[in-house]
């Protein structure tokens, strides 16, 4: 049986509409296209149910038939979420106060999908973090009510079922897949205490040594908790606001692994700078962190938090696996130029380099081929409108939005996992009536002074570091550190000493020609020592800077133009030593 195709929903100034995906890339037969202007959408995480909200009420359907499930008469609503089960559809509307009613209305609604009744209504001053978290079978039902937290069972809503109890709780994680459920909370220091993270197993709250695992830390201000599909470990991205160094000027970030074993770790991160993104890869078993200056860095990393591959420098902030996570796409949106790195994840080997610039949204398709980019307002006025591509760079549909219209929002259809099954990667781009966008290599500002004379090392702007497996060297022997090359050379030596002073061996014979280059000489003139013995050291200089080369750091103008004189340098040396 082929896979179903996946719809687009797509919400701006002219409507709400289901767009086919590719290939056909048409708007949908079943959905009528509503022509007010959208306030919210989303899919239920099947992808069977689609709702929004048009600012006079909610409607919910059945997007394989455009059959309508339930509609609402909700005209403030500005947000939604189905239920995993889509059993229950939560509703959030801006909480308002009135002289007859200073006290306001309950603002977040739980409405039952089967019958339309309204289960149970809470105040919900916040939009940030609105919705209640499930549990995926929708045993247990997590709210955060004044930094404590909330679990009810089954749906029901009238009675707290459990509480935990912690100093002042201000994020927490529900975790997916089956049971046991698993909940990750953050408390933030106060009066000189750390803040902490602690991961739990419902119902299991009786204190600190309760807790799954706990790691405490210092420089957070605020928290976010990133669990793997597996509910093996949560990463955990703690930020400040300001960064008491100065280096930064939005603050600093730092990367904790905290695991359900009680194993936890700082990940340590090769370059300075901001954390722009962390993602997991659906597998479970490893996760992306963009991270550094611009231009950033890349690097996998395993659950044991050591590198598994390093994708070096870029115009990236943001890193996004495929659902079925054979692909990973580095990406720089925002104020980059919108540059995507199309990568093979099992051979760490460069698919396609395309260029979406204004691109504000980025979707993978759950079919794991195509994805979406779109440039949406408020982030962006102008230039509004959304392509598919194929992961080849190969732009497959185009709509712009036209100029007095504005797009809100694109969204994928979800499917339940194993729905598209992996296939093999692609190299060669697909063909297209509208081609492919490959980035062109950008031009670097030159000074005036400096435009007619040739590109040298110390004119570059930042130094830039090649992925891994293109540093010179990569494809022979495996790189090691300076370090562990002065390690082994020390025991090379060691290991010859030892061979030179066996009592069995005969003593090598004296040799009558001339004395080696590394051997000390002498021939009483103190000048000639002298000269000869800064000339080696000259020679050892350029011996290090070949090796710092050879590990693929880039050589600035005088370290070059030292090491062009070691033939000359051998000459003279020559030349004193056959004169002694």
């Amino acid at each position: 049986m082929a896979p179903p195709t996946p719809h687009l929903a797509v919400r701006g100034s002219d409507g709400t509409l289901l767009l086919c995906g590719p290939p056909s890339c048409q708007e949908s037969s079943a959905f009528q296209r509503d022509d007010r202007q959208g306030r919210y959408m989303t899919f239920s995480s099947d992808g069977t149910l689609f709702g929004w909200c048009n600012g006079s009420q909610v409607s919910v359907i059945k997007v394989s038939t455009g059959d309508l499930v339930k509609s609402f008469d909700l005209p403030k609503t500005a947000a939604l979420e189905f239920s995993p089960l889509n059993k229950v559809l939560a509703t959030w509307q801006q909480y308002t106060k009135t002289q007859d009613n200073p006290q306001g209305e309950a603002n977040l609604q739980l409405w039952d999908l089967q019958t339309g009744a309204c289960i149970k209504a809470f105040y919900q001053k916040k939009v940030t973090g609105w919705c209640p978290s499930w549990a995926d079978d929708e045993s247990i039902t997590v709210r955060n009510v004044n930094n404590e937290l909330h679990f009810f069972e089954n749906n029901n809503f009238e009675t707290i079922a459990n509480k935990l109890h912690l100093q002042k709780v201000s994020e927490f994680a529900l975790s997916p897949g089956s049971q046991p459920s698993k909940v990750a909370v953050y408390v933030p220091g106060s009066k000189g205490a750390p803040s902490y993270v602690r991961l739990y197993q419902y119902p299991n709250f009786g204190g600190p040594t309760s807790a799954l695992a706990n790691k405490s830390f210092f420089k957070a201000d605020r928290a976010s908790m990133l669990w793997n599909n597996k509910a093996t470990a949560v990463l955990v991205t703690a930020s400040t606001e300001v960064d008491k160094t100065g280096a930064s000027y939005y603050g600093e970030q730092t990367l904790h692994y905290v695991a359900i074993n009680g194993e936890s770790a700082v990940i340590q991160l090769p370059k300075n700078g901001p954390i722009y993104d962390v993602s997991w890869n659906p597998n479970s078993s490893e996760f992306c962190v963009v991270y550094g200056f611009m231009p950033a860095k890349a690097t996998v990393f395993n659950h044991k938090c050591e590198s598994v591959f390093d994708f070096g420098t870029g115009p990236r902030n943001a890193a996004f696996y495929s659902p079925q996570g054979h692909i990973l796409v580095l990406a720089g949106f925002g104020n980059l130029r919108g540059q995507m790195e199309v990568w093979d994840v099992k051979k760490y080997k460069q698919v396609s380099k395309p260029q979406a610039e204004d691109t504000t949204h980025f979707f993978w398709c759950p079919d794991g081929e195509h994805v979406v980019t779109a440039t949406c307002s408020p982030r962006l006025r102008v230039s509004n409108g959304y392509k598919i591509w194929h992961y080849t760079g190969t732009v497959l549909y185009k709509h712009e939005t036209p100029s007095n219209k504005e797009l809100w929002e694109v969204l994928w259809q979800p499917f339940p996992p194993g729905t598209f099954p992996e296939k093999a990667v692609k190299y060669q781009a697909l063909p297209s009536e509208l081609g492919s966008t490959e980035a062109k290599p950008a031009q670097a500002y030159r000074p005036p002074a400096l435009r007619n004379k040739p590109q040298t090392a110390s004119s570059k702007l930042h130094e830039e570091e090649p992925p891994q497996n293109m540093k010179p060297g990569a494809a022979g022997e495996k790189q090691i550190s300076k370090a562990a090359l002065k390690n082994q050379k020390r025991r090379e030596a060691k290991k010859a000493a030892k061979q030179e002073n066996k009592p069995d061996e005969a003593p090598p014979p004296v040799a009558d020609s001339a004395p080696a280059s590394h051997v000390t000489s002498s021939c009483g003139d103190p000048e000639t020592d002298k000269k000869i013995k800064n000339l080696k050291k000259k020679l050892k200089a350029i011996d290090e800077l070949k090796e710092q080369q050879a590990a693929g750091k880039v050589m600035q103008k005088n370290q070059l133009e030292k090491m062009q004189k070691e033939s000359q340098l051998l000459k003279e040396l020559e030349d004193l030593e056959l004169g002694l």
